[in-house]
């Protein structure tokens, strides 16, 4: 076992020889959007992106599917395994089976299989005083999502925020290995400050981010405003306070978007600032949806969360 749970990384990696690693992970969750074939695609991407979280290249994947087929008909279910097929379609991994049950509630995602070279792998616990912090995706999609359940949301701020989950982070995967980074991970349920709390913590560092540089959804300040935060909002606030340190003033929504949960986010890149202006560039060579330098890394001090207003 080369990386397990102890630094609360993206997937684990297990050593099956000298040039060959697995790296394995699941993901699945209940429906966000109502086209069931793109509520596919956005489960799929959400759990293949901890493949490539790792710098690693997804190969296979399971169907995970809790479906109430005693009260709904086929179609639904057909069209969420199509897209959920589509996004495998365009990482290269291949669906090769999975499991379905009777549920009271509709969920669904990936068991996924990738391989790494052993001495290649991009983990959490890695990051390094000097380094620049990149993130590929706007933040928002907890507050745009529970909106839209609220029959609330902008069809425009909607459409982008499909659009952006349902994106694969491949092009970012590939960024960081062709620059070369210290360490990286997903954005997704426990936001940017889970996530980059648990960076934090296992590279034993300080993350200091300026809220003023985090990209945002275009819209999703009306609907901070209006409070729509999901639940995971308050739980991720409460699993950073005893190691975040406020400084200044800060606008309520990029710190209310520092703790939103994410679904298929961009990925948190910790790269030396030497490499910073390149990976940047690649970044955006790759497509990414955006690539925005968003802080830095300190030695440990007091904290290991700073937010600069």
């Amino acid at each position: 076992m080369l990386v397990g749970t102890n630094t609360h990384d993206d997937a684990g990696v297990y050593r099956l020889t000298d040039e060959i690693a697995l790296v394995q992970t699941i993901d699945f969750f209940p429906p966000l959007v109502d086209d069931p074939y793109v509520y596919g695609q956005i489960a799929a991407a959400n759990a293949l992106s901890d493949v490539y979280a790792m710098g690693g290249t997804p190969k296979t994947a399971l169907n995970l599917l809790g479906y109430p087929d005693n009260k709904l008909d086929k179609d639904w279910l057909i069209k969420i395994l199509q897209g959920g097929a589509e996004r495998c379609v365009a990482s290269g991994t291949v669906i090769v089976g999975g499991h379905t049950v009777r549920d009271a509630e509709i969920k669904f995602g990936l068991a996924v299989t990738g391989i790494i070279h052993p001495k290649k792998i991009i983990a959490n616990s890695n990051a390094k005083p000097g380094d620049k912090l990149v993130l590929t995706k706007p933040l928002g999609t907890g507050f745009i999502t529970t909106a839209h359940k609220n029959n609330a949301c902008p069809p425009q701020v909607m459409a982008e925020a499909m659009k952006s989950m349902v994106e694969l982070n491949a092009g970012a995967r590939d960024a960081m290995l062709e620059v070369g980074v210290n360490a990286a991970t997903d954005i997704t349920g426990f936001g940017l400050a889970g996530h980059s709390f648990e960076m934090a913590e296992g590279s034993s560092v300080t993350l200091v981010f300026h809220l003023d540089k985090l990209p945002l959804f275009k819209g999703v300040e009306e609907l901070v405003a209006k409070k729509f935060m999901t639940r995971a909002s308050k739980s991720n606030r409460a699993y950073v306070a005893d190691q975040l340190q406020i400084e200044g003033t800060p606008d309520v929504t990029p710190l209310e978007c520092f703790f939103d949960a994410q679904t298929s986010g961009g990925m948190l890149i910790s790269v030396p600032a030497a490499r910073c202006d390149a990976l940047v560039a690649k970044l955006k060579e790759k497509k990414t949806v955006v690539a925005a330098v968003i802080g830095e890394v300190l030695p440990r001090g007091e904290k290991g969360l700073v937010l600069k207003a």
